[in-house]
């Protein structure tokens, strides 16, 4: 093509086809992304799309239903409790795993076996969330011998205040006893010179002490009060005779006895292996009683699954489990900061915690603000371990909002409720993500 100019005619340079920032024509780039957007869309923009449009149909799908299934969120009980539980969890579970991996990656690197170290802590992550479920849900088992945590809390519990042999021991027919404050008390006083008779009932054979022996009658001894507390096993006619000790039945060894007068305590006496029991002269004219201790119920630990305590449990799995993966990621962050500058510090006379709070943690910060936002997002859909660790009669106090539109979706067939959920789900995600985008933009300018 030509074009007339007062000199003549000029000759006009073709059109160019646009190329793309690294020389790829454009038509090329799109042929090659057009899988990956086919798959985007697919599995990405329509499902959303379909989430969206179904939130606002009823349950059949086949009339509008407004915002029914909005408000539904934010008035059925188990929703409002989902919810509940999903703030806590993004308050707590992202903070707590954010500030151990914190303390383990500066820790391990003064560590000898820092890398050993590292690699125990990471390794929960290898292992599902389904199997970690039910290893928690073993760990956190009710009965001690069971459940590690519940073993370890028994433990140390025990240390201080030890339960007691004879939780189910009570008085039989025609006892001398009768019950006073959660022990029992003699209805008689008792003089010195006198042998008391003690009998009790209720221990199972396999469940007395290994060092009881059996039962005697203690012999009376002048100015001191004795006795027996045994179990007085009798069974039908001819079979053990009632208040009395008869061969084969054992003591109580270990059971703690009292003389009380005019409500104080003036001595005291611990049974032997036989059942016996020797009182000084301060029990004449007092009365006997055997405390409350003597009968405590075995203590089984903490109840980690019921209604008060399974939300903070479950969140204890999470935090076992990403911890490691914070520690990971701020670890390599650490490796970047520049040691002069915490040298300097210790120069200038900063201690170590001061080092830690005002160098270390602020360089740190970028790195902190990844894994805080990329644990949030993960904690708001929490699902396998809120769905396996509570037991039933639990896991509505856990519920959660992924488990909730699993419940509604599938159990309790409301697919509009269940749509409307999703939909808040990834409202709530969108700020988070919306964040996470602006800071690695203000990365990439510096």
């Amino acid at each position: 093509m030509t074009s007339a100019t007062a000199g003549g005619t000029a000759p006009v340079p073709p059109a160019r086809t646009r190329k793309s920032v690294t020389g790829t024509r454009r038509t090329v780039a799109v042929l090659f992304l057009l899988p990956c957007l086919v798959l985007l869309g697919a599995l990405v923009v329509y499902p959303i799309g379909y989430s969206l449009i179904r939130s606002f149909l009823n349950q059949s799908g086949d009339g509008f239903a407004g915002v029914d299934n909005y408000k539904a969120l934010f008035t059925d009980d188990g929703i409002r409790t989902a919810l509940k539980n999903n703030v806590i969890w993004v308050v707590f579970a992202p903070t707590v795993a954010t500030a151990l991996g914190l303390v383990f990656a500066v820790l391990t690197e003064r560590v000898r076996w820092g890398t050993a170290f590292k690699l125990v802590v990471f390794m929960p992550m290898a292992i599902s969330m389904l199997a970690a479920g039910i290893i928690f849900r073993l760990v956190y088992d009710q009965d001690p011998n069971k459940g590690v945590a519940n073993a370890v809390w028994v433990g140390v519990h025990d240390t201080f205040a030890e339960s007691s042999a004879f939780p189910n021991a009570h008085p039989g027919r025609q006892s001398p006893l009768r019950p006073e404050k959660g022990g029992f008390l003699t209805q008689q006083a008792v003089y010195a010179g006198q042998s008391v008779s003690l009998p009790l009932v209720g221990v199972a054979p396999d469940k007395m002490p290994g060092g009881a022996k059996k039962a005697v009658q203690a012999p009376s001894e002048p100015g001191k009060v004795t006795g027996t507390a045994w179990q007085d096993f009798t069974r039908g006619k001819g079979v053990g005779r009632l208040g009395q000790v008869d061969p084969g039945e054992l003591g109580y060894p270990g059971m703690k006895i009292e003389a009380v007068k005019d409500g104080k305590v003036v001595d005291s006496a611990k049974v032997r292996a036989d059942g016996t029991f020797t009182l000084s002269d301060k029990a004449d004219g007092a009365r006997l009683r055997l405390p409350a201790s003597n009968f405590r119920e075995p203590y089984n630990g903490v109840d980690w699954l019921g209604p008060s305590l399974v939300t903070p449990a479950v969140i204890g799995a999470y935090v076992w489990m990403w911890a490691g993966f914070a520690m990971v990621l701020i670890a390599a962050g650490l490796a970047g900061v520049p040691r002069e500058l915490l040298e300097a510090a210790r120069v200038d006379g900063a201690n170590e915690w001061q080092v830690f709070r005002r160098v270390t943690v602020p360089l740190l910060a970028p790195v902190l603000a990844v894994v805080l936002v990329t644990l949030m997002i993960n904690v708001l859909k929490v699902f396998d371990l809120v769905f396996i660790i509570p037991p039933g009669s639990s896991q509505d106090d856990a519920n959660v909002l992924a488990l909730e539109l699993y419940r509604k979706g599938f159990s309790e067939d409301q697919p509009g409720i269940a749509s409307a959920i999703a939909v808040f789900l990834l409202l709530l995600v969108i700020p988070v993500v919306w964040f996470n985008v602006r800071r690695l933009r203000r990365e990439v300018r510096r």
